[in-house]
């Protein structure tokens, strides 16, 4: 090494290192040996049946395989009754649910709507988002029975407290001084939300719609499963059977829709803008 680069290494000292996240070397040491002995207990705990996981890698390497040579056609009416049916489903319940979420959103925006409602329109969202599809599916089919009214108040119910949350948020953050201005001008409450509101919040809107019509078509075939409805039924009808080309099928299908929904929110929310 040079004497010239001697100094200027002398000069620049030690290169600079983020500091850990814990400063003390010996908690650092204790916290990994807690966390590898805690995985070895949990580990441990899980009663293996390795020769089930051997007969299960078997399946799953024909279920993967089937998706080489899918099988439209064998149960081709159950398949497009089905998907017409998630379909409906998915479509009632975005509309029905972000026609009601848009009130409540409206109400549990704390900068425009007064504290009794601002709770009320919460404590629905809160239950709403406390309460996981599945259990709400189950619940339904039980009051209703097997058939897509329970996997539509499902949907409806989800969505609800989905879209309002994050419709809610995104009132709270917007610019008030457009909103101001259109109070200032005299405006009536409803004037003020069509002109001052509305057209700040309308992009976001309809991007989450479309997120949430997406994510009621996915969440459909799940409900199936329950007895709510849609393709759901017979995808499982058929992974059942050991059909897995059908249920190949099925879910190339489902991953089309699910694109063709994506490309399409892509495009609205580019023309909103």
């Amino acid at each position: 090494m040079s004497e010239a680069a001697f100094n200027v290494q002398t000069k620049m000292g030690k290169p600079w290192k983020k500091p850990p996240f814990v400063q003390r070397k010996w908690l650092r040491l204790i916290l990994l040996v807690g966390i590898v002995a805690y995985l070895i207990a949990a580990y441990m705990t899980i009663d293996v049946n390795w020769s089930r996981v051997y007969q299960g890698l078997e399946r799953g390497k024909k279920f993967v395989m089937a998706f080489t040579d899918p099988d439209f056609t064998t149960r081709s009416t159950d398949i497009w009754e089905g998907m017409f049916e998630s379909i409906i489903m998915t479509v009632a319940s975005s509309v029905v649910g972000i026609a009601i979420s848009i009130p409540i959103a409206l109400g549990a925006a704390r900068n425009i709507a007064p504290l009794p409602v601002y709770l009320i329109c919460r404590g629905i969202i809160a239950i709403s988002r406390a309460l996981q599809e599945i259990i709400v599916a189950i619940l339904l089919v039980a009051i209703f029975g097997f058939g897509p009214l329970a996997g539509f108040l499902t949907l409806s119910f989800a969505t609800i407290g989905f879209l309002s949350k994050l419709l809610a948020e995104d009132i709270e953050s917007m610019d008030r001084v457009q909103a101001e201005a259109i109070k200032a001008s005299g405006a009536r409450w409803t004037q003020w939300i069509n002109y001052g509101v509305q057209p700040q919040v309308m992009p976001r809107l309809i991007g989450l719609s479309i997120y949430r019509l997406d994510i009621n078509f996915r969440e459909s075939a799940i409900l199936g499963l329950v007895g709510a409805g849609g393709i759901g039924a017979t995808l499982n009808t058929a992974f059942d059977r050991y059909e897995y080309d059908t249920a190949a099928a099925i879910l190339i299908i489902i991953i089309v829709i699910v694109m063709a929904l994506e490309y399409l929110s892509g495009v609205v929310r580019a023309r909103v803008q």
